[in-house]
């Protein structure tokens, strides 16, 4: 089974500004490539901050927080800002960044925790090689049903679970997974649940499968007996 990472669905084509590039030059980007930010690399491609259309908006209201550089020259009897307006002034900065090799559901956690809507992307050695957007990380759940449904029953069911074709029936809709049948044992269904969870395209699982043995049984019994003649071992020698 493969899952989406962030370089799966990351653009890799990004437009970049610099610290030395115009809040004009930086506005005509953003009407010419149809997009709303873009993040500020320095002379070795790594990333240092990010300018967002908000980050203009802000610029011309005069109404940049201490977390940008510009805030540095308000002017001490007015809200007008002095100085060029560059991309180094206008950037949010220290900027969160993320990994290619980062899952979906920790890029998720990131931006929600962070309140953010894009993350530059950096290799090993901090340069910039994608940017992964909101929207890039609800992608996989676009993923068809059928899909979802093929995984669930081939990869899942026979080549990892040995499950007999027919024992377990998998009905997707929506992303909703609904499993019923039997299983061989008992402790696979929270197995098969889990395993279904975790597949890219699925917002949730419903089961209601039953079971051949009940393995979860012979497992405590077994352990008991081992208990026992442990505790016997432990006695004759004392």
């Amino acid at each position: 089974m493969q899952h989406c990472t962030v370089g799966d669905v990351m653009t890799r084509d990004v437009v970049v500004a610099h610290p030395e590039t115009t809040f004009k030059e930086i506005a005509a980007l953003f009407h010419r490539r149809g997009i709303t930010a873009v993040p500020v690399v320095d002379e070795l491609d790594r990333p240092v901050g990010l300018v967002s259309e908000a980050d203009l908006i802000r610029k011309e209201a005069g109404l940049l927080g201490e977390d940008h550089r510009s805030a540095r020259w308000v002017h001490p009897h007015g809200p007008y800002l002095a100085g060029p307006a560059l991309a180094e002034e206008l950037m949010t900065s220290p900027v969160v960044t993320a990994r290619a090799d980062w899952s979906l559901v920790k890029t998720a956690r990131v931006m929600d925790r962070r309140k953010l809507k894009r993350l530059p992307v950096i290799d090993q050695d901090g340069r910039l090689t994608g940017i992964v957007s909101r929207a890039d990380v609800l992608r996989p759940f676009l993923r068809e049903d059928a899909s979802i449904r093929a995984e669930i029953t081939h990869d899942i069911l026979l080549e990892t679970l040995w499950q007999p074709a027919d024992a377990v029936d998998v009905s997707v809709e929506d992303g909703v997974v609904t499993l019923t049948g039997t299983v061989e044992r008992k402790s696979l269904v929270p197995i098969l649940e889990r395993m279904c969870r975790s597949l890219d395209g699925v917002v949730a699982v419903r089961q209601t499968l039953g079971y051949e043995t009940d393995d979860t049984r012979v497992d405590t019994a077994a352990q008991s007996a081992v208990r026992g003649i442990i505790g016997s071992h432990s006695a004759h020698h004392r």
